[in-house]
């Protein structure tokens, strides 16, 4: 049996997008090849048959490793968010990783356009997944909005809170955000808009499992990133049931199609808030929104993500033997 290192730089601790990527496809990949998760690669390290990192500039010291101790064996690097709208036009180390790279891996289909043009032959595309839920009985007595992703400026929670505080009149709206606070100015903004809006609560980070049952419940999920390499709570909010308002960003696009119906300018508090208000107030706008997820939620299948990632695995193997 074939032997992977996976390096995610953001282990279980972090709770991230990526180290959750990389869990699942540790968990995908088991039983056809032996996997190793680890938060770095280094040369003195036990060798194997292929690496897969994610991140080309936070993993950038373990592919440089594996392409001067392994040159010629396999070393795919999945691109992230920060890779794909920032990282790769900027540092130098991120684009040594795609030079380095056998492939590289986007997870949206808008992410190649961000690879640039000498290294985009290497580019496939593995959309992420999410295991279909029952939709949750939602209550018709107001609506229920979540925003999931930890407190930082990638995410743009503070959008989100000037959209809820735009809407201070609407008692018949109830606000959910879940995330860790790794920015204190933001904490400090949602402690304070905690404090003069009952209705908006912040929990926090929580656990994938829980974060997932607060999106399956809500009846919108909110996300107003700047950049996304494939935004995970998107496709769970599909997933699950729930109506998705995003920040139109290459990411979003790629995951939701530039027709979806609840696409809103980056930081655009004002368009969110009248969106949120459209969704209430109009049951055929969130009916809308719901069918646009469905017609996407075919791309989201567990079994179509792990087809493509063994494919991509499997045929990395066969072309360097």
């Amino acid at each position: 049996m074939s032997t992977l290192i996976l390096v995610s730089p953001a282990l279980a601790a972090a709770n991230t997008g990526n180290w959750h990527t990389a869990f699942r496809w540790s968990r995908m990949l088991a039983g056809h090849y032996e996997v190793r998760l680890l938060p770095e690669w280094r040369a003195a390290d036990p060798g194997a048959d292929a690496l897969v990192a994610l991140h080309a500039r936070r993993s950038a010291r373990s592919i440089d490793a594996w392409a001067t101790a392994r040159p010629g064996r396999p070393l795919i690097v999945v691109l992230t968010g920060t890779d794909l709208y920032r990282d790769i036009g900027t540092d130098a180390n991120a684009r040594r990783s795609l030079a380095q790279a056998t492939r590289l891996v986007v997870l949206q289909e808008r992410g190649r356009d961000e690879v640039p043009v000498a290294w985009r032959d290497k580019c496939v595309v593995i959309v992420q997944s999410a295991p279909a839920l029952r939709p949750a009985v939602k209550s018709t007595r107001r609506l229920g909005v979540v925003m999931a992703g930890h407190l930082r400026a990638e995410k743009d929670p503070l959008t989100f809170m000037r959209a809820v505080r735009r809407l201070h009149a609407r008692a018949d709206l109830r606000f959910d955000h879940v995330g860790a606070a790794l920015d204190p100015s933001l904490a400090d903004a949602a402690r304070a808009l905690a404090r003069d809006d009952a209705r908006y609560r912040w929990h926090g980070g929580l656990g994938r499992p829980e974060t997932r049952q607060r999106i399956k419940r809500a009846h919108l999920l909110v996300n107003a990133s700047v950049m996304e390499g494939g935004a995970q709570v998107v496709i769970e909010a599909v997933q699950s049931g729930t109506a998705v308002l995003a920040s139109r960003i290459g990411g979003h696009v790629g995951l939701l199609g530039a027709d979806h119906p609840g696409l809103f300018q980056v930081g655009d508090d004002a368009a969110l808030a009248a969106l949120l208000e459209r969704a209430r107030d109009d049951a055929r706008f969130i009916d809308r929104l719901l069918d646009h997820g469905r017609s996407r939620a075919p791309l989201f299948d567990p079994g179509a993500e792990r087809a493509s990632l063994l494919h991509l695995i499997d045929r990395s193997l066969e072309n360097h033997r």
